[in-house]
């Protein structure tokens, strides 16, 4: 039988960049620990920037979504109920991530569909999709310009 012996330095790790990789975990959590406990103020607060900036809000409607049973999404207007757009399976990704996730939020929370979602778009070309009933809000410009012409055309239709 052969046994290989190691010399002491074989296998040695350099320090340097354990050092650095510690110190940029360290600098990580330090920071978020000091935005949680408020020592940093947090940025990019989209209705600080809007208020800010003075970026005024040009058009609204309220929209409610809904599962159909073959498994389409449908957005109706929530003051009158029209149907606004139709969303068959595999179609309108987007749309279904949005209302899923603001919807889900409201079940967690053991809030009902009763209350429509706010569909809002602002002068800048900015829109959001803003929840009153549990203070959530999706910026629909950071997901891309097809995200923003696909609630505009929800926004629009029916009022040509």
């Amino acid at each position: 039988m052969i046994v290989r012996t190691y010399e002491e330095d074989e296998f040695q790790v350099h320090k340097l960049p354990l050092i650095g990789m510690a110190a940029v975990v360290l600098i990580t959590v330090a920071m978020t620990m000091g935005v949680s406990f408020g020592y940093f103020d947090r940025q990019a607060i989209p209705e600080d920037i809007r208020a800010s900036e003075g970026v005024q809000a040009i058009d609204s409607r309220t929209i409610k979504f809904a599962d159909t049973a073959d498994g389409s999404v449908l957005v109706t207007d929530g003051a009158t109920g029209e149907e606004l757009a139709l969303y068959p399976q595999n179609s309108g990704g987007f749309v279904r991530a949005t209302a899923r996730a603001l919807i889900y939020a409201r079940q967690v929370r053991g809030i009902g569909p009763e209350v429509p979602f706010d569909l809002v778009s602002y002068d800048n070309g900015s829109m959001m999709l803003r929840d009153s009933q549990t203070g959530q809000t999706v910026e629909l410009a950071s997901f891309g310009s097809r995200t923003n012409e696909v609630y505009e055309d929800i926004l629009r239709e029916g009022r040509e």
